[in-house]
């Protein structure tokens, strides 16, 4: 679903055929931005991307005179939607049928301008002084321009080594919001497959941001670098999750769309690509934990409960059990530490 940005742009993930015809979608990052008067693209978005780095196309909003639903024209697209540019047709596919239409109405609606009509002559001075606004990348990338019906287009014809790579990588990638068979690029699995897709995590140490393909399962949630991955970089068993929440540091991290995991050990930071997409991960991994934990029990009281039940096991005080709630109330880690070492302790 497109949402708005600090700075007040509508912004989201869309698939784009940039080479016209040629019927192949690329995942893209886009920005509206009205105030600019412009719609452009990036290979992700910006925020994780290297400072400076260039848009992969961009179109002045005075171009586009209608913004409509394409289904009937492209019927092996799903959620095909089109922006008409003079004589370019740029076809494009959302999320699902609500994210092609509040894409299609933003897009009306930001378009709903009287622009004066000029003459031939001036026609052409002001393409001559538009075509720098409409660009592509600056860096290994070879494209072409071209003046169709009056207006610029940009077509990007070849792209080198490294970035060819990337290119390929994040073409793997493909929806962040779909549900890929998980089985597909992995053996046979034992738990049900709750809740999967792409996001960016921070790092531990650097604290860098990355994307990762993320898994939540019945017992645990797992990343792996991409969802070609058979191992997974990290699992984090829910068990060791007290409180899944949207992240209240966001505006200090700068971050949209920011939630948090919080763990015995660590507390995960993950950026989703939208509003609706990090609320749809909170519900789902709360919803995870209090299935596997039942409701009402924090990681606090399993381990209370469990510490409690391997005492009686052994024949032990039951006084003992009432001490450990009582400071576990105030200390969780505590008691969960005293749950690992029983075997110590007995």
């Amino acid at each position: 679903m497109p949402y708005v940005d600090r700075q007040n742009r509508i912004c989201g993930f869309l698939d784009i055929e940039e080479n016209e015809s040629s019927g192949k979608f690329l995942r893209r990052y886009f920005i509206l931005d009205t105030q600019q008067g412009s719609l452009v693209w990036f290979m992700d978005n910006p925020q994780n991307l290297p400072v400076g780095t260039d848009c992969v196309g961009s179109l002045k909003l005075t171009y586009i005179s209608k913004v409509s639903d394409a289904t009937k024209l492209r019927p092996k697209a799903e959620f095909c939607f089109v922006i008409n540019a003079g004589m370019r047709k740029f076809f494009l596919q959302a999320n699902d049928q609500q994210d092609l239409v509040d894409w299609v109405n933003a897009l009306n609606k930001a378009t709903k301008i009287t622009v004066p009509k000029l003459s031939d002559g001036q026609q052409i001075s002001e393409n001559q002084k538009s075509l720098p606004d409409v660009v592509g990348p600056k860096k290994q990338v070879s494209y072409r321009t071209e003046i169709i019906g009056g207006v610029p287009i940009v077509t990007q014809t070849q792209q080198e080594g490294g970035d060819s790579a990337d290119r390929v990588e994040r073409e793997a990638m493909h929806r962040s919001h779909s549900q890929l068979p998980y089985f597909l690029g992995r053996p046979t699995q034992e738990h049900t497959v709750i809740k999967s897709g792409y996001c960016v995590k921070q790092g531990a140490v650097m604290r860098n941001w990355k994307r990762r393909y993320f898994l939540l399962e019945e017992n645990s949630m797992s990343y792996f670098k991409s969802d070609l991955e058979k191992e997974p970089l990290r699992m984090i068993p829910l068990k060791e999750v007290h409180k899944v929440q949207e992240c209240k540091q966001s505006d200090i991290m700068m971050r949209d769309n920011l939630f948090e995991v919080v763990t015995t050990s660590r507390t995960f930071y993950i950026q989703a690509d939208s509003p609706e997409e990090m609320h749809s991960w909170i519900k789902a991994v709360s919803g995870a934990i209090v299935a596997q934990r039942g409701p009402g029990r924090s990681a606090a009281t399993v381990c209370i409960i469990r510490y409690s039940t391997a005492l009686c096991h052994h024949g032990m005080d039951s006084s003992v059990t009432v001490t450990s709630h009582s400071r576990a109330s105030r200390n969780s880690s505590f008691v969960c530490s005293m749950f690992q070492n029983l075997p110590l302790l007995l």
